[in-house]
């Protein structure tokens, strides 16, 4: 039913990445992110009235003030962490599931983090549903990581804070990358990649402007 939608979607998406490679420096994606984009049933991580638009590249609302990404975006930030199959993989901003579900496809292990404790929870049972048993969801604050899971291949923060958080710096193993946005709440952010060397000096590069809510924090 969703085949010819989700193809047309990736052909957006493949011309979008294209459009942004001066700034991003990727002008296609891999082909393990191709095939999860194509593989991931985005209808399955949205409200059920809002399906017949799962495969418009736009971001929509999931309920508690949350927003699923828009699809370029989760394509992007998953090609800028260049996943392998050996890496593992911890996600800041479960959401609706959907950017852990595109990880899962192309790495080892995903450890994802929510805040909102009923996006969580309905985000496990989504993942759970379609079979995804290398991700593991906790609720909390991501702000200060997993530190008994670290060190991470690869970070992502599907929301933005308004400085790089030191515990995602410290959980990054050297070699590793992070994607994060980072900027004022509700205004517009710049999508960082942060690599670690194998000094652990982190050196950050500057992408394209994006709008993702504020990162959360527990009271």
């Amino acid at each position: 039913m969703y085949a010819d939608q989700r193809d047309r979607l990736l052909d957006e998406i493949v011309r979008a990445i294209r459009a942004t490679a001066r700034d991003t420096g990727r002008d296609k994606l891999s082909e393990p992110v191709l095939r999860a984009m194509r593989t991931v049933p985005r209808h399955r991580f949205v409200p059920p009235e809002l399906a017949r638009d799962a495969y418009r590249d736009q971001p929509l609302p999931i309920g508690r003030g949350q927003t699923i990404s828009q699809p370029t975006i989760v394509a992007l930030m998953t090609d800028l962490l260049e996943p392998g199959f050996d890496v593992r993989v911890l996600e800041i901003g479960t959401g609706s599931g959907y950017q852990a579900a595109v990880l899962a496809e192309c790495v080892a292990r995903v450890y994802t983090i929510e805040i909102i404790a009923p996006l969580g929870e309905r985000a496990r049972e989504v993942l759970e549903a379609l079979g995804y048993k290398n991700v593991d969801v906790r609720i909390g604050d991501g702000y200060k990581g997993w530190p008994e899971a670290a060190p991470f291949d690869a970070i992502i923060v599907t929301a933005a804070p308004d400085h790089i958080p030191q515990p995602l710096i410290d959980q990054l193993a050297p070699g590793g990358r992070m994607v994060i946005p980072v900027g004022s709440p509700y205004g517009i952010q710049n999508l960082l990649v942060i690599t670690k060397d194998a000094n652990g000096l982190a050196v950050t590069k500057r992408t394209i402007e994006v709008r993702f809510v504020p990162l959360t924090r527990e009271k």
